[in-house]
């Protein structure tokens, strides 16, 4: 697969130019993508420009270059770049044009980066298959039958199949892991507040984090290093020394302590059950001591995400409204508020319709005590309990799904049940904490398997780390059936 240090490398050592670079991603987008619609946008001349502006400042450096300097990547359609469409694969948004650039995405362009254009994802980033978006599905690269993942099935298709070293998805309930453990990627959720939301489509605040997406550990170490910091637009970003990540990974593990939580494993298919057991002897093998925890209110966290979830998509969604931006209806309304109506109704998917109603529901002056506001009670009990297994142990490792990628066809006996594949991946996003997913084997039929890790607060260079030891030692070789851009250059 793809590797920012070795197109990093091939960059520095002048064996290809950033423009050459940008046109074979090009060209392997072309080919590759009517085969699984990742992108549903090509930035191509503003690609080509970009590319040639880091190759002249290449030429002019004296130092060291950035390291992704000159290489492209992708983006999710749910961040903001100035004067480019960003949909969230909405009706609403179908035509809206954004009047400035995401501060992550700036902090790539500041060092160098090339956008290759916009990718999928569910609408709004509702949804964990990448099909509930108007521009339809993203098909898996390991086989187009079955789903990429979501929301951002798209940014996690794009590095499979190899028509993008790298990109930026968001994961407000695991929407960068899942996809990234369907299509045998590695994705990371970094803490909460270490990356601006500045830029990145609200959908649930206290949940959302932007989130790199990439074929190895330190390329998304790397990425992380260039996007995170405070962010004077985002007051709930942290202010601290970030130290890089990067310069912290060396795969060793000796005495780190990972732990198992039983219930993270129920309900989980024997082939992957068995590839993050695999998973685990390899870690013991290194010198990791693996032990046995309890996490009392952990089967709360499903519930507590989707009350408190659908009550921030409520509030978040109001600004939808036809008056100010986005799509409103053509249909002959009597006041504003059957205009208000008409608009919502017309452009919002099922999805997207379900989770604000729910909100409302939630919020409603009958309910806000029985369910949000103990939502929030159990939540702080949630984020205690996670406090206290962090004593026992530095890391908890678990399956990132309890499948591996599931058919389009898939249809559970009810909603609540298609949630449920949420469950290992969720609580990172209720408790803030860093969370990594990345490949440890494929199931009987060749699909990847993902694990998780889960760090407390602010280690996100330990977790980083524990899983640059894995990928090291396991030296997984998974062959998608569709791939682009060879590296062999």
């Amino acid at each position: 697969m793809s590797s920012i240090l070795h197109l990093s490398n091939l960059l520095a050592r002048k064996e290809i130019s950033s423009v050459e670079l940008t046109k074979k991603y090009l060209s392997a987008i072309n080919n590759i993508n009517p085969s699984i619609n990742a992108y549903i946008s090509v930035t191509e001349e503003m690609a080509l420009l970009q590319a040639q502006k880091a190759d002249d400042m290449r030429k002019q450096l004296k130092g060291d270059a950035p390291l992704l300097l000159g290489i492209p990547m992708a983006l999710k359609d749910n961040l903001a770049v100035r004067g480019f469409q960003t949909t969230c694969c909405s009706k609403t948004l179908e035509n809206f044009k954004s009047t400035y650039t995401a501060t992550a995405v700036q902090k790539l362009f500041n060092n160098g980066a090339i956008l290759l254009g916009k990718t999928n994802m569910d609408e709004f980033a509702m949804g964990s298959y990448s099909n509930t978006g108007i521009f339809g599905a993203t098909f898996n690269p390991y086989d187009t039958a079955k789903s990429a993942g979501g929301s951002s099935g798209g940014s996690a298709a794009a590095v499979s199949s190899k028509i993008a070293p790298y990109t930026l998805g968001t994961d407000t309930g695991g929407s960068a892991r899942q996809p990234a453990s369907f299509c045998g990627v590695v994705g990371y959720k970094p803490t909460y507040g270490t990356v601006s939301r500045y830029g990145a489509v609200a959908l649930a605040s206290s949940f959302d984090q932007i989130s790199p997406i990439a074929s190895t550990v330190k390329d998304c170490a790397i990425v992380y290093d260039t996007i995170k910091g405070f962010d004077i637009n985002d007051m709930t970003t942290i202010k601290q020394n970030y130290a890089p990540c990067l310069d912290k990974i060396n795969g060793n593990v000796k005495g780190v302590k990972i732990g198992i939580a039983t219930k993270m494993f129920e309900n989980c298919s024997k082939d992957v059950v068995d590839s993050v057991y695999r998973a685990i002897e390899t870690y013991r093998g290194l010198g990791a001591e693996i032990v046995d925890i309890t996490i009392p209110t952990i089967e709360l966290a499903l519930p507590i995400y989707y009350i408190i979830g659908c009550a921030e998509i409520s509030s978040n969604f109001g600004r939808y409204d036809g008056i100010r931006y986005g799509y409103k209806t053509n249909k002959s309304y009597k006041d504003i508020d059957d205009m208000i109506s008409k608009t919502r109704s017309e452009a919002f998917g099922d999805d997207v319709k379900r989770r604000i109603m729910l909100g409302i529901y939630f919020l409603s002056k009958n309910n806000f005590n029985e369910y949000y506001l103990k939502a929030i009670q159990l939540r702080n009990e949630l984020t205690s309990d996670f406090e206290n297994v962090f004593k026992q142990c530095d890391l908890i490792i678990s399956p990132t799904t309890p499948t591996t990628a599931l058919a389009f066809d898939f249809n559970p006996d009810n909603v609540v049940d298609k949630y449920k594949a949420d469950i290992c991946v969720v609580i990172a996003n209720v408790c803030g904490l860093p969370a990594i997913s990345l490949p440890c084997g494929t199931d009987s039929n060749g699909l990847p398997v993902g694990m998780q890790l889960i760090g407390p607060k602010n280690s996100d260079s330990r977790v980083l780390n524990t899983a640059f030891a894995f990928e090291n030692t396991a030296n997984l070789k998974l062959n998608p059936t569709l791939g682009g851009v060879t590296y062999d250059i």
